[in-house]
């Protein structure tokens, strides 16, 4: 199973930091991972945040790209309705090539009101929107409409659907499932095989919410602020320019009792690599898992912590789901 990084490039106002460094820094910690045998890095986006969350992570991909030789660069995602097929066709190709062959393009719909507002976009169109970027996007790479062409035939495309009939339709289209929810396994192979798949052909890959230590007890006092942030400002934009009332702040001492969520929302995992390795083996068995990635910085986190992460994810936790 491959192991890869996450970033999202937040830079939240209780520890702003120059921009410059913020991205220097996470491109620092990308060649570092491509140096200890991570096997990927992911790129997530959104617009909007008043931490400056990455919103062209096919940029990011391409900066990566030129710092590194070896790592898989992927998005966890670009919602598609907000782009055109052709820019996104024409952006990965490039990636591809500045890479010689290592992009994962990740696809979604997106769920927030102001972006859809923002790129003028029909939120309630999300999902066969998407589906046809992923057919768009397809035939342009197939009939050269869009030049150069990316360096992999086939590039892999993966649909981030978290439900079921998102991971049937992830099926139907023959992309990978860009979840980990042991739920979605059936729906997605009923959707392969409805569209003539190799049903033994379904692939799935995700992330999880993680902090790996080796102190759980010295690092918690940091750890749980930025864990906080973080997902109280998910929680916050995601009911942005809706009716529903901002929802209440985490209880993050709960989140740690909890551990990993059954149902796939508001998985958190912290603890030793051996304690994480464990986890991950235990919700994904079963599951056709290409890999997992994990959060290397939580909203702001000091650098020295997630250079720390990189190590450990690469060093320790890495050899020990080298057999999943």
């Amino acid at each position: 199973m491959r192991v890869g990084i996450y970033f999202d490039m937040r830079n939240p106002p209780p520890w702003r930091q120059s921009w410059s460094r913020v991205y220097g820094f996470a491109l620092e910690m990308c060649e570092e991972a491509d140096r200890l045998g991570i096997d990927s890095v992911w790129f997530s986006e959104h617009h909007g945040f008043e931490d400056g969350y990455l919103p062209q992570p096919l940029t990011m991909a391409a900066a990566a790209a030129a710092r590194t030789r070896r790592i898989r660069l992927g998005t966890a995602v670009i919602p598609a309705p907000l782009h055109a097929a052709p820019e996104i066709a024409e952006q990965a190709a490039l990636v591809d090539i500045i890479s010689d062959g290592r992009l994962d393009l990740g696809l979604g719909t997106g769920y927030r009101v102001p972006e859809y507002r923002l790129y003028d976009a029909d939120l309630t169109k999300r999902y066969s929107t998407t589906d046809q970027r992923v057919r768009e996007i397809r035939g342009l790479w197939a009939e050269s409409l869009v030049t150069p062409g990316p360096v992999q035939d086939p590039l892999p495309i993966w649909l981030g659907y978290q439900g079921p009939q998102g991971a049937r339709r992830a099926g139907r289209l023959g992309t990978g499932l860009l979840s980990l929810n042991p739920a979605l396994l059936e729906p997605y192979r009923e959707g392969l095989a409805e569209s003539g798949y190799d049903v033994s052909a379904g692939r799935m890959q995700g992330s999880f919410t993680t902090f790996v230590t080796e102190d759980p007890e010295a690092d918690w006092p940091v750890v749980r602020k930025h864990l906080s942030y973080q997902w109280d400002s998910y929680r916050r934009y995601m009911v942005e320019g809706t009716d529903q009332p901002a929802p209440r702040p985490i209880n993050p001492e709960k989140w740690r009792e909890t551990g990993l969520s059954a149902t796939g929302v508001g998985q958190f995992l912290y603890g030793t690599p051996q304690e994480t390795a464990d986890a991950i083996k235990a919700y994904v068995a079963g599951l056709p898992v290409e890999g997992v990635f994990l959060w290397a910085s939580l909203a702001g986190m000091p650098e020295e912590m997630v250079a720390r992460q990189v190590q450990l994810i690469a060093g320790k936790l890495r050899p020990l789901l080298a057999d999943v």
